[in-house]
């Protein structure tokens, strides 16, 4: 089975310096357990190092881009060389300085594809990995061009800080929900500028209706009925860094267990489809499948689904995000996946990673 995503996308560049969707609601949608064997889409990494948490058997980790994998090696090799502050400046999520040494620390660790990557891009090196790839750019264009057009320095510093739900909704929708706000952010988060400058034309081929009227629906969700002062996707967007909340592959207690489960990670450069062919049995308890199915035809899903399912153990969940494109299990395959819906929809309402029109969670039967 061929991969559409594949063939229509361009992954010669780092799409994504660090993972976007929030792995606090993908650990208790998947319900990681010790032992257990996990199939992860890799991105750049994160969201696979953060199951570590849990202690699983074995995570493998999946991805078309051999630079996506790079941005996951180079991850790898600082949990193993660096403190747990280093690896914070090295991703760039708080101030400080000497990221050339911390890379130059764990350079020896990379294979050669990704150090040949890594040592072509020293200015990413600099600025921090998190923030190198196209979409982490987007999002610095319009925190460095934009916001400051629309907003002060003091009132970003007032939104961070959070408060109760009530006066945050009533500083949204006082001083942050301006005509100007409304607007810009319409042209900025269209159909056309986030394909062209954020994520790539061809992702929303499946798309219908208004992209950034749906962003902004979410948008005003995450800012009034979840805390800012606790979401570390929100304060990336607005600050380029993390303030004052981490995401779970980066929090301080996390560290050392996820140092010490390295070993039972492993990453592959190949697509879903062809990496499931190889695959004669049902071995996974877990798929983390990331927003995938966004990028491919309704009927490319469900062939595509019907593989995930068959290489699938009996209770085991995929977890996977709808941003745009609806895409839940169809009813042709209803004897072989149930749908949680009601964990996806209490997770969903949680969901830091706030721009998913949809969190789905099915199991297998």
């Amino acid at each position: 089975m061929s991969s559409e995503a594949a063939a229509s996308a361009d992954f010669s560049a780092l799409r994504y310096g660090q993972c976007w969707e929030d792995a606090d609601v993908l650990l208790e949608a998947l319900n990681v357990q010790p032992g257990k064997t996990y199939l992860s889409i890799a991105s750049a990494g994160d969201n696979a190092i953060a199951m570590l948490t849990r202690r699983p058997g074995r995570v493998i980790a999946l991805d078309l881009s051999s630079v996506q994998l790079a941005a996951l090696e180079l991850r790898v090799a600082a949990y193993r060389e660096l403190s747990h502050p280093e690896l914070l400046i090295l991703m760039g999520s708080s101030p400080g300085e000497g990221q050339e040494l911390l890379y130059r620390r764990c350079r020896s660790q990379l294979s050669e594809s990704a150090r040949e990557f890594w040592d072509a891009h020293p200015g990413d090196i600099q600025q921090g990995i998190g923030g190198a790839g196209k979409f982490e750019r987007y999002f610095a264009a319009f925190r460095n061009r934009i916001l400051p057009l629309i907003h002060s320095r003091s009132q970003i510093e007032q939104l961070l800080r959070g408060g109760t739900p009530d006066e945050r909704a009533a500083f949204y929708d006082k001083e942050w929900d301006t005509w100007r706000w409304r607007l810009v952010f319409r042209i900025f988060f269209s159909r056309f500028v986030m394909g062209h400058l954020g994520r790539d034309p061809s992702f929303f081929k499946y798309v219908e209706g208004s992209v950034a009227a749906r962003i902004l629906e979410r948008t005003r969700y995450a800012l009034t009925q979840l805390n800012p002062a606790q979401n570390p996707y929100v304060q990336w967007i607005l600050t380029g860094c993390h303030a004052s909340a981490l995401p779970v592959a980066l929090r301080p207690e996390h560290f050392e267990c996820i140092r010490a489960n390295l070993g039972r990670l492993e990453w592959h450069r190949a697509s879903l489809e062809e990496f499931l062919e190889r695959e004669t049995a049902p071995s996974f308890d877990g798929f983390n499948l990331s927003d995938i199915f966004e990028y491919i035809s309704p009927e490319n899903f469900e062939r595509l689904l019907r593989r995930i399912v068959k290489a699938g153990q009996r209770g085991g969940r995929l977890v996977y995000w709808n941003m745009l494109a609806n895409r839940h299990r169809p009813d042709s395959i209803k004897d072989q996946l149930l749908p949680l819906d009601d964990l996806a929809n209490r997770l969903h309402a949680q969901d830091k990673a706030f721009f998913y029109s949809a969190l789905v969670v099915e199991e297998v039967l």
